[in-house]
């Protein structure tokens, strides 16, 4: 039996909450990945996203970034190590306080955006975010690039980690993601979405855009949910999955059994 969480970036906003998007993908997805503050959220909104998430039942990770507001946290910053460490400590700690306030655990971290794709190819970046991971508690979950030096950072220090893969964007032949910057970065089409991800699951193979085949593992399968077809990928893709007899269960409940 083939499993796979399913996870989604919720809490994406700032000042003025409205909760009906988040609200419809929590239907079908199994992990939130809650904006802790510095690329989007705010307390407000951090805490009416994991009051929703609880509700749903859907697993709670903080999904840390760069402090750009402006730049959704998209843009690269020339942050060192030790800066990397102390961002990615507050805004899990900021997290946590609506977590502990609600009698609830965190299951994971993903880091965000630019710090994500950076941390995906730098091994001193890495080691720093997982370092912070760890410090904060060994029991979290380190998302990141499936294959990356992030999820090979946060082996080394001995987290548990999920290689993630992606529903909705396209990959180079170095298993990296193509940048948004180039006009083949995003998959539009739900149809070759949910074939990505069974071929993701399945075989542990994607097509890059040069056209061979790279291999990954996919612990878990991320839909943007800022995305334009969010909702719609999240329906299909969840349908499919089960369809093709994939489990689509939490990283937690994966580890349990």
């Amino acid at each position: 039996m083939f499993q796979v969480d399913l996870n989604c970036d919720l809490g994406e906003s700032f000042g003025a909450y409205t909760i009906g998007l988040d609200q419809d993908i929590l239907e079908y997805v199994t992990s939130a990945n809650i904006a802790c503050g510095f690329h989007a959220g705010d307390p407000g909104v951090m805490r009416k996203t994991v009051a929703l998430a609880a509700e749903k039942g859907v697993k709670i990770g903080a999904h840390p970034g760069l402090p750009d507001l402006l730049g959704f946290g998209r843009r690269n910053m020339a942050v060192s190590p030790e800066e990397a460490y102390d961002l990615v400590v507050y805004q899990i700690g900021a997290l946590s306080g609506f977590l502990k306030a609600e009698g609830l655990h965190m299951q994971h971290v993903k880091p965000h955006g630019a710090l994500y794709n950076m941390a995906a190819v730098d091994q001193k970046l890495s080691d720093a975010i997982a370092k912070a991971v760890y410090k904060v508690d060994p029991g979290l979950v380190l998302f990141g690039l499936a294959e990356s030096e992030l999820v090979k950072a946060g082996e080394r220090i001995g987290l548990q980690t999920a290689n993630e893969v992606f529903a909705d964007r396209t990959y180079q032949a170095d298993g990296t993601l193509t940048p948004r910057s180039q006009p083949d970065a995003l998959i539009e089409s739900d149809d070759a979405a949910v074939t990505q991800v069974i071929k993701m699951v399945k075989e542990g193979t994607v097509k890059s855009q040069q056209g061979h085949d790279v291999s990954l593992k996919a612990d878990t399968v991320c839909i943007h949910g800022d995305g334009a077809h969010a909702l719609t990928f999240a329906q299909k893709i969840k349908k499919e999955l089960k369809a093709a007899g994939i489990e689509v269960t939490s990283i937690s409940a994966q580890r349990s059994t």
